[in-house]
């Protein structure tokens, strides 16, 4: 998760503009840099590494702007370079970037036909072109922007700086937060508000889709149709800028918006986006293409996303996978494959019955490999190699932002997986990856169906149970939607392989059973359509989860449906994710539980 401060002051920004950054340092970094007007004119500083290679740069040539933008950045597209850092630039602005600009390449191609040269390696250097030839044609740099960002497809939050403009900043957001801070004749972009605490404790946050038009005075704020709109500022205590909810009533619901740029910071440690190759993060090697079998174990939500990675691990490389709930492997002594390899997954890496698993398979002499969230926890520490998933602090007990990047950390590996056993070309490898940059964009456009999910959770919250039904990948999500459910509403849910209906459950189907079916339309969508006519044969309230081509034909008329955007169905799971927790979410606030710390339960289970 990269980090963007804006300033326009009073005083020289740059030491201030350092400062908010350390604030972000925390989110990890591979560069950074600042841009201010110099007596009008754009002055960039810029540095690899750390902020201290940063400071001493200024240092030597320091900068006394009054206005400027500063950026650490985490590499997505090119090398972790100075060329590559942001703030980038042309003659006319600078701009600063959060986030994955899926259609790059075609921008950049299209820019350079009209003449427009690039420096570096990036994504973000694209914006920075696409505004400046917005200018170009005669449009204000206010215009410019507007005209610009229906161009940008992807999950982004982005500050542009313009030279001779003094008194303006501009920001914008899809996918990626960012907040206003409001001060006494000053004002602040930060893509944190932790950053903006040494500042003010006055905030206003973009919603998605917005932007932002700054000068001294104030901000103006712009919806995603151009409309000016409202967004109040409200005072933030300052202790809770360590760990603050934003604009959210729960942290659950920030944490479930979080997911387009937490799950996009993720992709950037697992992919050489520009090369449309997987790049794994971690040191030393496995050699996937001697194993037999991978051993998979984790809990809770963990386990469903292990559960799903099987199904990538199978049919991408051909790896055959054991999966095991950690409580029950622990027993069992099974017996592993000499020189095997054992993943585990856990969002603290503190689990104790999988961190008992993975003791017994270090017995066994497995390679550990563990999926984590915090590197510096028990199970990173034991392990041989680490896949990290970068999902930042979850506060929310019941997981959401970790599994989707468990997800996405998974995915990359099965991939890594298939192309080194030989079971994907190139060709079908740069395939995959490009469906992996497209999740954060697809991700923020499933957000935008929570004001249909929120009516339907106040139908659901009446039911006593319900039933979650799916096939293949969303299997798993049919146990995680049931377990969000029971977790957070304490409603009775089970989630059931859409074929397995008529072995029992379909017994339970009446008039009062709603029955939520996860089904993009895949190689399988047919046999999934086929349940749900029985289900709908016996009077049961179908909820059907399903993009537009699975609505016009799954052949009956549910009682909801719930429209997703087109995605590549292979790793569908990851965006499908997010209509399951918003249904558990809406449906538990609408009862008025408790759904931060639900009733009976731990985020880190460090007992047996």
């Amino acid at each position: 998760m990269c980090g963007i401060v804006g300033i326009l002051g009073k005083e020289a920004v740059a030491t201030q503009v350092i400062e908010a950054l350390r604030r972000l340092e925390y989110r990890g970094y591979d560069s950074a840099g600042v841009a201010t007007l110099e007596h009008g004119l754009l002055t960039r500083r810029r540095a690899e590494g750390k902020l201290k290679n940063l400071e001493v740069r200024l240092s030597n040539e320091p900068l006394e702007g009054l206005i400027g933008i500063g950026h650490t950045r985490w590499a997505t597209h090119g090398k972790p370079n100075e060329t590559n850092a942001h703030p980038h630039a042309t003659a006319k602005l600078a701009v600063v970037h959060n986030g994955i600009i899926e259609n790059f390449r075609e921008l950049r191609a299209e820019l350079q036909a009209d003449g427009y040269v690039f420096a570096t390696e990036t994504d973000t250097e694209i914006v920075a072109h696409l505004v400046t030839r917005e200018l170009d044609h005669g449009k204000t740099p206010v215009e410019a922007v507007a005209a610009s960002l229906p161009r940008l497809r992807g999950a982004f939050a982005l500050a542009f700086l313009f030279e001779g403009q003094e008194d303006l900043l501009i920001g914008a957001r899809k996918g990626s937060p960012l907040a206003v801070g409001v001060g006494d004749g000053e004002m602040y972009l930060g893509s944190d508000a932790l950053a903006l605490a040494p500042f003010t404790n006055l905030i206003a946050y973009l919603e998605e889709g917005d932007w932002v038009v700054l000068n001294r005075k104030g901000a103006t704020f712009y919806d995603k149709a151009n409309t000016v709109v409202q967004r109040r500022a409200q005072r933030v205590a300052a202790g809770a800028f360590l760990v603050e909810k934003g604009n959210h009533r729960h942290f659950m619901a920030k944490e479930i918006y979080e997911q387009p740029e937490v799950v996009g910071h993720t992709l950037t440690q697992y992919l050489d986006m520009a090369a449309g190759r997987v790049r794994l993060p971690f040191k030393g090697t496995i050699d996937w293409k001697a194993l037999s079998r991978l051993s998979v174990s984790a809990c809770g939500t963990a386990y469903y996303a292990g559960l799903t990675a099987k199904y990538w691990f199978e049919r991408l490389a051909r790896l055959p996978v054991e999966i095991d709930v950690a409580s029950e492997l622990r027993y069992r002594e099974a017996p592993m494959p000499e020189n095997g390899l054992a993943l585990f997954v856990s969002q603290s890496g503190e689990t104790a019955d999988t961190l008992a698993c993975l003791r017994y398979a270090k017995q066994e002499k497995q390679t550990i490999l563990s999926v984590v969230n915090v590197p510096t926890s028990t199970i990173a520490r034991e392990s041989d190699a680490v896949a990290p998933t970068l999902a930042g602090p979850e506060i929310g007990v019941a997981s959401t932002k970790a599994f989707t990047c468990q997800l996405t950390a998974l995915a990359c590996l099965a991939l890594a997986a298939g192309r080194a056993r030989g079971t994907l070309s190139a060709q079908e490898e740069a395939r995959h990856v490009q469906s992996l940059i497209a999740l954060p964009g697809l991700i923020a456009k499933a957000l935008e169906l929570e004001p249909a999910i929120e009516k339907l959770a106040r139908e659901l919250s009446k039911a006593r149970d319900v039933l979650y039904l799916g096939r293949g990948t969303s299997f798993p999500l049919a146990l995680e939607g049931a377990l969000k459910l029971k977790e957070i509403s304490y409603i009775h849910a089970e989630g059931y392989p859409a074929g397995e209906l008529k072995h029992g459950p379909i017994a339970l189907i009446d008039e009062a059973m709603p029955v939520i079916v996860v089904a993009p339309h895949d190689a399988l969508f047919e046999k999934t359509a086929s349940n749900m006519q029985e289900v709908a044969a016996r009077g049961g309230r179908i909820i059907l989860i399903t993009d537009a081509k699975g609505a016009a034909e799954c052949g009956i008329e549910p009682e909801a449906t719930i429209i997703m955007p087109d995605m590549d169905p292979t790793f569908a799971a990851i965006v499908y994710a997010l209509p399951i927790q918003m249904i558990a979410y809406q449906t538990a606030v609408f009862m008025g539980k408790d759904v931060d710390q639900p009733r009976n339960l731990a985020k880190s289970v460090t007992v047996e």
